[in-house]
This record gives structure tokens, sequence and C-alpha cells, in this order.
């Protein structure tokens, strides 16, 4: 029996998606030690490892050249013989042009265990995301896939031409966009019409995604013209011609739109599925976290309020967080709610009266407008002095409503049922993406993800995050967020008509749509 060691998972990350890895690849991902990647794999799947994993990039940085192959299967081995559980993330599927076998060579040499994940190939899945099935009962039945990332010498030795041209109906080329005027002249050489038709997508299934398209006759000269940069996926053949007719992600409300989300990993999935729903692509950093208070004199406030849950007039919920957390003190306490039996229950935004309704609670009377004064428009005829409120919220809250119930006279009991701390690591990927101009929106949905997002940019590095910032639609959910937005020194863009999730990706398509007319 051969001593045990680490174990490696060579994984295909598919084509940039995040959604487009396969489950056993996600797996692998949650598992591991480290996670070793480079660019063509999605930031967002880094996101899904456990506390603690180490991420090594091996990709091309700006003080250094990209990590030579060798180095890298030396770097999962020393990694694997440390004991640890290496997965080796690659974009599209490890096997194809994915140098796979020069890793698992040397990794069995090594004796260490290893598996090979199979991900979904760029080959296929950028151009089913550009509208261009790459078989088709009418045009193609066949299709070859071949590289383009060679030499012209390189190229005619491992590429027989007089058999490639015409073997398949549909032929596609990874990483050949530099050598497409070469590609193009054989392919016609040796048989292939000057009109055949022809697509570039770059960075297909992103939010980035471009699609170019021509022929072989004239290709070249509109690759230059626009400057069409790699990394595309070169599609050669008539199943390009469908493109007019499928094109399916452009059509999407979000699409070409890439979007930092800031709240709390917990709270972030609605947000999150609507975005990519709508064929945007979310970017995950939460600057927050909420959780229960741990000092002993919060803990001790808390048990006293809700001690005398029977001799309150009024509770009043701000956030579906202080519904969820005083749901929690709650049981913890072992306090029945129905000693809350003659309050009035009321909530701030559907939101917050959606979180009671869920556990049978109906907020009396929803504000119009989803903030504190609302609330307080709606229920000020009836508060009378003397009479006593609970306010269960968090512990950055503000103190607009107390002040305002306690001029009116009544008692005012607030409790902290929880607290926001600064979370989130240190995130390279989105520095690079600030720097290349590759985020489009930032969404705040509260003061605290302001405050947090600037000062963890200013931790990572950026004395002045706001230059960076120049250009990017800052959307915030509401005016008092956007307050403490424009106080940070940022120039909010974007204000949906109502403080909810769903008018905030609304107005967020507005604005695609608008930038897409211009």
């Amino acid at each position: 029996m051969r001593e045990m060691t680490g174990k490696v998972y060579l994984v295909g990350a598919g084509p940039g998606d995040a959604r487009l890895i396969t489950v056993k690849g996600l797996d692998c991902i949650k598992k591991a030690d480290v996670l070793v990647y480079d660019r063509l794999a999605s930031p967002r799947l880094l996101k899904w490892m456990k506390p603690g994993g180490q991420k090594i990039y091996v990709g091309k940085l700006p003080d250094r050249h990209t990590m030579k192959q060798e180095e890298i299967n030396q770097l999962l081995v020393d990694l694997a013989l440390e004991g640890k559980t290496v997965v080796r993330l690659k974009g599209g599927d490890p096997t194809i042009f994915g140098r796979v076998g020069e890793e698992a060579e040397l990794l069995r040499r090594h004796g260490i265990y290893y598996e090979i994940v199979p991900g979904i190939t760029s080959a296929i899945s950028v151009p089913a995301y550009a509208g261009i099935p790459v078989t088709h009962r009418d045009m193609a039945s066949s299709l070859s896939i071949i590289t383009g990332h060679e030499s012209p010498d390189k190229l005619d030795h491992t590429i027989h031409w007089d058999k490639v041209t015409n073997a398949t109906g549909t032929l596609i080329f990874l990483m050949g966009v530099a050598k497409i005027g070469y590609i193009s002249a054989q392919l016609i050489k040796h048989g292939r019409a000057p009109e055949t038709p022809v697509a570039l997508v770059r960075w297909g299934t992103r939010a980035d995604q471009e699609t170019l398209t021509g022929t072989l006759a004239d290709i070249e000269a509109k690759v230059k013209a626009a400057d069409f940069q790699s990394p595309a996926v070169i599609v050669v053949g008539e199943v390009v011609l469908q493109r007019e007719q499928l094109m399916w992600a452009e059509a999407l409300p979000l699409f070409g739109k890439r979007i930092v989300v800031t709240r709390a990993r917990s709270q972030a999935s609605e947000l999150v599925d609507w975005i990519e729903e709508l064929g945007g692509e979310p970017y995950e950093f939460p600057v927050i976290e909420t959780r229960m208070p741990e000092g002993a004199e919060q803990k001790a406030g808390i048990a006293a309020a809700l001690a005398s849950l029977e001799e309150y007039d009024y509770v009043f919920f701000t956030s579906a967080n202080g519904v969820e957390f005083f749901w929690r003190h709650l049981a913890e306490l072992k306090v029945d709610i129905r000693r809350l039996h003659r309050a009035r229950i009321g909530a701030v935004g559907p939101g917050t009266a959606a979180a009671l309704a869920q556990r049978g609670l109906v907020a009396e009377e929803l504000p119009g407008r989803f903030q504190a004064e609302g609330l307080l428009e709606a229920f000020g005829p009836r508060l009378q002095p003397g009479q006593k409120v609970l306010l269960p919220r968090g512990d950055l809250a503000r103190e607009w409503l107390p002040d305002k119930l306690r001029e009116l006279g009544l008692e005012v009991t607030e409790v902290d049922t929880y607290e926001t701390v600064v979370t989130g690591e240190d995130d390279i990927e989105l520095l690079k993406l600030l720097e290349e101009k590759r985020i489009h929106a930032v969404t705040f949905t509260s003061s605290s993800t302001v405050r947090n997002f600037i000062s963890i940019l200013q931790r990572m590095g950026l004395e002045d995050p706001l230059p960076l910032l120049a250009g990017v639609k800052i959307a915030c959910i509401g005016p008092v967020t956007e307050q403490t937005a424009v106080e940070a020194g940022l120039t909010p863009g974007l204000l949906p008509e109502e403080a909810t999730i769903e008018a905030l990706v609304q107005e967020l398509c507005r604005w695609n749509e608008t930038t897409r007319l211009k």
C-alpha cells in the first residue's frame, strides 16, 4: 500500500458562466484546501471555497508572466505531497487543449491520486450563447474542434488542411483570433468557398460576450477594423447563419452587464438570481455580515425587552433582518410569540412585511414610503403619549424613528437584535475587473454596504477608490442609502421608486435598455 498523500482534482470550469460548471466540479471546489486557477475560470467559482481555503492564480499578472506549464505541474505535485486536497480549475473542459495529460502524468509518476472532472467545453457552449448550434440537420451533421493557438508553421505541422477543411460541416477553432487571416486563407485554398459564413465569439457566456460575423473572404479585415481581441471561439460553416434567428442571450434585459452585489451572502441570493435570470452577470462581493449580538449587556437588554412583550402597544420592524433575528431571540429565550397579542405590528417595506407573513404575522398597515418616515406617516394619527413601542433592529439603524416617537411622548424600547460587521476577503479579481473597466454597476442595499465597500477597497491598498469607480453605475435601493453614497464621494445614478429588490432590478433593466439605444 502506497503512502497516503493529498489528492488532485483536474476540473473543467466550463466556458465562463459560473452556472455552467458541473455538479461534481462544484463539489470539488467546496472541499478543496487549495484552488489553482487562471483567467478563463469564472471568479465567482472561487466564492464557493470553504473558509480558509488557499487560492493560487497561475495566469498572467502585471508584475509576472504566466506560470509555465512545467511549473504548474510541479506545483500540483508539491501541494498534494503536503497532504492537501487540490483543485486545478481549467476553463472549458480539461481534456480539450487543456494540457491535462501532462499534469496527470506527473501526478501518476509521484503516486498521487487524482481525478479528471470533465467540463462543458467552450467549443459548443460559446456558439450556443451566440445563437449558433454547432450542428443542424440541414446544414452540418458533424464538427471538428481544432486548435488555432500556434504559429503558422506549427499549424501546418499539426493540421492537415487538405483533410480537415471539408471533413465536417462545422469547424471550431479555439484560440485562433490572431491567426484568423492565415486560417481563412488555408480553408479557401483547400476547398471551402470564400463566402462560407464565419463567426468569432469573444468571452462567450460572460457579460463581455461579443460576436463578429463575416465570411472567409472578409473576416480578417473585419477583425482588424473592430480590433477584435482574444479569447474567442471561431465557428466556420453554414450553421453561423442560424444566429440571425436564434440569438437569445443578447435579447435578455441585462445582457452585457456585470453587476457587483454587496449584500450579505445570506441575503444576496434574491438579487443574484434576478440578475442571472435577466441575462446579467452578478459578481458577489459581500461587504457585510449580520450576526447575533455577543456582548453580555446587549443580551441582557434583549432578554428584558422580550420578557415584557404583553406590555407593548406597537412593535415596528424596519427590516427583514430585524424580523429574522427577533425570531431567533424568541426561540433562544423560549418566549411565546402569543404574549405579543395586544400590540399592533408595523413593517417598513414589503420585504419586511413578507418576512413577518412567513411567520404568521400580518403587518397592520404598510406605509407608502418604504423607510421609517413612511411608517410614521401611516401610524402617526394613532400614536398617543404614554404608549409603549418596541423597536427590534440592527445596531447601525438610524436614530430618526426612535427620536421622533419620543418627541410624540411615546415610551420607546430599542433593542439591537443583530450586529452588522465588515466582512469580505481581499478580492484581487474584483480589482482587476475594476481596473479593466469590466464592472458596469455596483448595487447598494443599505448604508452599511456603501461604507464597508469603500473601506474594504481601501484595505486592499486603494488609498482613494473613487477614481477606480468612475464610469461605474452606482445603484442604491433607497434615498437613505443614496445619501450615504453621496457622503462617501460617489455619484449615484440609479434609484428605484420603491425601495425593494425587484424595483432595483427593474431600474437596472431600464438603464441597460437606454445604454443599448445609444
